[in-house]
């Protein structure tokens, strides 16, 4: 049991960890620190933390979702710490009722700013977890390549 568990660690911790890849890989997407996928069909370099949630009422004028949008306000400067070299995405669905923030960093920044909780994530997400009209607050780490 215990070979099975630390086979299971070993493989979720070297997950977004570099690994060898083969010169006869030629896409574009691939630089010497990516990451190969699918059989080296596809890699990655920069991860993604992403923040979401349900909002309440119309797009247009949802008291929630302008609410979001004041703590996103509030929070971007401390957000974008994170990396001199973050990227940060705001998806909005006005028919599923989606809110989401994507903040994608290269590979080598990801390791230092998980060790920290991903700041200012728990305080961004306890403060929309506060709005009325939010519910279904979630997180989760991707991939986001731009291809």
């Amino acid at each position: 049991l215990s070979s099975v568990f630390l086979t299971s660690f070993v493989a979720v911790a070297s997950a977004f960890s570099p690994q060898p890849t083969s010169p006869a890989r030629t896409s574009v997407a691939l630089s010497a620190e990516s990451v190969p996928l699918a059989n080296g069909a596809m890699s990655f370099n920069r991860v993604c933390r992403e923040w979401r949630c349900k909002y309440e009422g119309d797009k247009g004028t949802s008291e929630s979702l302008e609410a979001i949008a004041k703590v996103v306000d509030e929070m971007l400067p401390e957000i974008k710490k994170a990396s001199t070299d973050i990227t940060v995405n705001r998806l909005v669905c006005g028919s599923c009722l989606d809110f989401k923030l994507m903040m994608t960093v290269p590979l080598d920044d990801f390791g230092p700013w998980e060790e920290s909780g991903f700041a200012p994530e728990k305080e961004f997400l306890d403060k929309i977890k506060a709005i009325p009209g939010v519910s279904l607050v979630e997180t989760q780490t991707i991939t986001n390549m731009e291809i």
